[in-house]
């Protein structure tokens, strides 16, 4: 045992470098790559602790039932969507899908974005095979390029300093979106996208939202006051902490606070495929005071799941450890028992989130990823109903859409088949729920919290 996981606990951001390390580029240049983090080192933080911790506050609080965390956005960003237009459809569609949870759980919604930072991602191959020549894999724009020509697919250390500028651009944006009302519960036809004129939902949606704005005016005509929270939303971002290096320029030790905290970002997440208890990523996370979140599927052991409980939460603090949990419609009756036994048994504080967007991708007959509707639903309805019969609060969703008029995953209200894929099929990586299948699901939600369930 090395001595960053010693019993006297010392880390330090690059203690990860000791460990089994998996899916972080191989840079060419080494010297090139520590000027890169330098710069990186010296550029002002993206966000705030005390950003960091009054989410984490509102996270205790899924955790106990009171509240819900709406976690959503693309499966990979671009450094070409980082648009004004692009950024307000993400905004508009978690807002829109909150206020319908809002309506039927009846209970805060925290609202995290898939975005500023989701630039890397994960491959199943290092490299890539296309007639016989073989690239490195794409990786995302924060290593390296889509197009397959050797120049391209070399990781480049300096697009970490171009995602870094892409996170602040689009965090700039939402934080003056926010600012400017945009937010305001009392007027959400700020948010209206395409859909709501000529959805089969449309109808249901309206009339969540005036069940929402009636309930704000009766309050504040009886009580004579305006609801603050109502006018500025809090909306936070997120991303899963691949790239270590990226991670590691902007993790700083804050005196005021005597902890670590990754300034990338709010919430930071460990993907299944590396969240080995003994891996890097485990141990990068273990020091930083993120509130952060794991994802774990099939292949994640009862063993492997008490040890990640105690490295990445020891003391178990509210609000510090979300569980993600990935199983597919076909595994989640088996699996989500045994975890929610193992994290009983170990005396655990966690969030409880439901991914039911992984384990269910599977691969058409044209060789295009998608995910059918039914399955994604199927998993989710599971989710909630196993966590209330064994006395646990589902938390949380975490999803991958977009606002936009895509066709990446079958079914939905409009009934989308294999057929209809090439239609609007955009995503360079996974398949995204549109705008009209992620407001079904926060309205399946909402029908659930109604129900009591």
């Amino acid at each position: 045992m090395d001595a960053s996981r010693d019993s006297s606990g010392q880390w330090q951001p690059d203690s990860w470098q000791n460990r089994i390390v998996t899916q972080i580029p191989a840079y060419g240049d080494a010297a090139r790559l520590q000027v890169v983090l330098r710069d990186l080192a010296r550029l002002p933080p993206l966000v705030t602790s005390w950003e960091i911790e009054a989410l984490k506050e509102r996270l205790a609080a899924a955790q106990q039932g009171r509240a819900f965390v709406l976690q959503g956005g693309d499966c990979a960003e671009t450094f070409d969507d980082c648009t004004s237009d692009s950024v307000v459809q993400k905004l508009k569609i978690l807002l829109q899908m909150s206020v319908v949870i809002i309506a039927g759980l009846k209970r805060p919604v925290v609202r995290v974005g898939r975005m500023a930072g989701q630039y890397a991602k994960p491959r199943s191959e290092d490299r890539e095979i296309r007639g016989g020549e073989a690239l490195p894999s794409y990786r995302g724009d924060l290593v390296n390029r889509s197009p397959f020509t050797p120049e391209d697919r070399e990781p480049d250390p300096a697009l970490m300093l171009r995602g870094y500028e892409r996170a602040a651009l689009t965090l700039n944006f939402v934080r003056a979106l926010i600012d400017g009302g945009f937010a305001d519960l009392h007027h959400p036809e700020n948010w209206d996208l395409a859909w709501v004129s000529h959805s089969p939902m449309a109808e249901r949606y309206h009339e969540m939202v005036r069940k929402v704005t009636d309930g704000l005016d009766y309050f504040e005509s009886l009580t004579g006051s305006k609801i603050h929270e109502a006018r500025r939303v809090d909306f936070y971002a997120s991303h899963e902490g691949l790239n270590l290096h990226y991670e590691q320029a902007q993790t700083r030790f804050l005196k005021h606070r005597t902890r670590w905290y990754d300034l990338t970002t709010h919430y930071p997440w460990i993907g299944a495929r590396t969240s080995a208890p003994d891996g890097a990523h485990v141990e990068f996370f273990r020091g930083i005071a993120n509130p952060i979140g794991v994802k774990i599927g099939p292949g994640t052991s009862a063993a492997a799941l008490r040890e990640l409980l105690q490295v990445l939460n020891p003391a178990n603090e509210p609000g510090r450890l979300t569980l993600i949990h990935r199983l597919g419609a076909t595994r989640i009756e088996e699996k989500l028992p045994e975890f929610i036994d193992v994290v009983r048994h170990a005396g655990a504080m966690v969030l409880w989130m439901c991914d039911p967007m992984h384990g269910n991708t599977e691969v058409t007959q044209s060789g295009l990823k998608t995910r059918r509707f039914d399955r994604i639903l199927a998993e989710l309805e599971a989710a909630a109903r196993i966590h209330a019969a064994q006395g646990t609060h589902l938390g949380g969703v975490h999803l991958e859409l977009t606002g936009e008029h895509v066709t990446e995953c079958t079914g939905g209200a409009r009934g989308l088949t294999d057929a209809d894929l090439h239609a609007a099929y955009r995503t360079q990586v996974d398949p995204r729920l549109n705008y009209e299948q992620a407001m079904e699901v926060a309205m399946r939600i909402a029908d659930r919290g109604a129900r009591g369930g």
